[in-house]
């Protein structure tokens, strides 16, 4: 059972750290740093891209690791009272799926951006 509650706790860090940075993006734009934050060539072009990019996939990552919880947490309740190597396989799963799901809103990111921006940064009007 101890084993299990890890493995359920270790499952529940990256959809509850999706919704919890996502809100936070959503909410607030940090402030533009090289250290952290949505950083890719796109989106550290000005503040406008740095603003657009980290609300975008905040909305995302909210949305999406919420999705994402609901998910695990079913999978982890049928893996309980199951052997270590069950509970172990269970998990290392759910987390490969949950890795997998908070990267795809990276390349959803990048698209958003391109259709929103010119490649200087600029933001393209609705008539181009």
């Amino acid at each position: 059972m101890g084993f299990w509650l890890f493995m359920t706790v270790c499952c529940l860090a990256i959809p509850l750290s999706m919704i919890i940075g996502g809100a936070s993006y959503e909410k607030k734009t940090p402030k533009f740093s090289r250290l952290s934050g949505y950083r890719t060539a796109m989106s550290m072009k000005n503040a406008d891209t740095w603003a657009f990019a980290h609300s975008y996939m905040g909305r995302l990552w909210k949305r999406w690791g919420i999705w994402t919880l609901t998910g695990t947490v079913p999978v982890m309740l049928y893996c309980m009272g199951g052997t270590e190597d069950e509970v172990g396989l269970c998990g290392g799963i759910v987390c490969l799926i949950q890795t997998i799901v908070m990267c795809i809103p990276i390349i959803m990111t990048e698209r958003a951006l391109k259709r929103s921006f010119h490649k200087d940064g600029t933001r393209r009007t609705d008539t181009e």
